[in-house]
């Protein structure tokens, strides 16, 4: 186990740490164990699969712009498989490409096999005569946060 996922005072989800950042809460009781591994301790502690902090914390900036863009974010919105092929994708591209002015936005970019991002190259999706399987939106955080 990597990651222990914290959840806010009302059960909302926040953010993944380590196991050793999460025993470090619990020793500090700002958290407490939510979900445990059966039989595993570390220390006095049984090995957390979710913390719970003690105190709500305002997270009012979740509710704001949504999720910065990022390359492991694109990957996971599109459950990691080709918006061309549907093969498993290992990079992204840019529907408008950056050499025409695209950005590097939640609605500019989608997953992309390494062939079908080679062979539409620095072209629209229209002009590659390559169309889209699935629309790029942008996700909200507890899609992001769910896979």
């Amino acid at each position: 186990m990597d990651a222990v996922l914290v959840v806010n005072a009302d059960l909302g989800p926040l953010h993944r740490v380590t196991v050793q950042h999460a025993i470090r809460m619990l020793c500090r009781r700002v958290a407490e164990i939510h979900e445990a591994e059966p039989d595993q301790l570390i220390g006095v502690f049984p090995m957390p699969r979710v913390v719970r902090l003690v105190r709500y914390v305002v997270t009012r900036w979740r509710f704001t712009a949504g999720p910065a863009w990022s390359r492991g974010g694109v990957l996971r919105r599109d459950g990691r498989r080709c918006a061309y092929c549907d093969a498993p994708a290992s990079t992204i591209d840019h529907i408008l490409p950056r050499s025409r002015g695209g950005r590097n936005t939640w609605r500019n970019t989608t997953a992309a096999c390494y062939e079908c991002n080679q062979r539409k190259s620095d072209r629209t999706p229209a002009e590659a005569g390559m169309p889209l399987r699935r629309e790029p939106v942008t996700p909200g955080w507890a899609a992001l946060a769910g896979r």
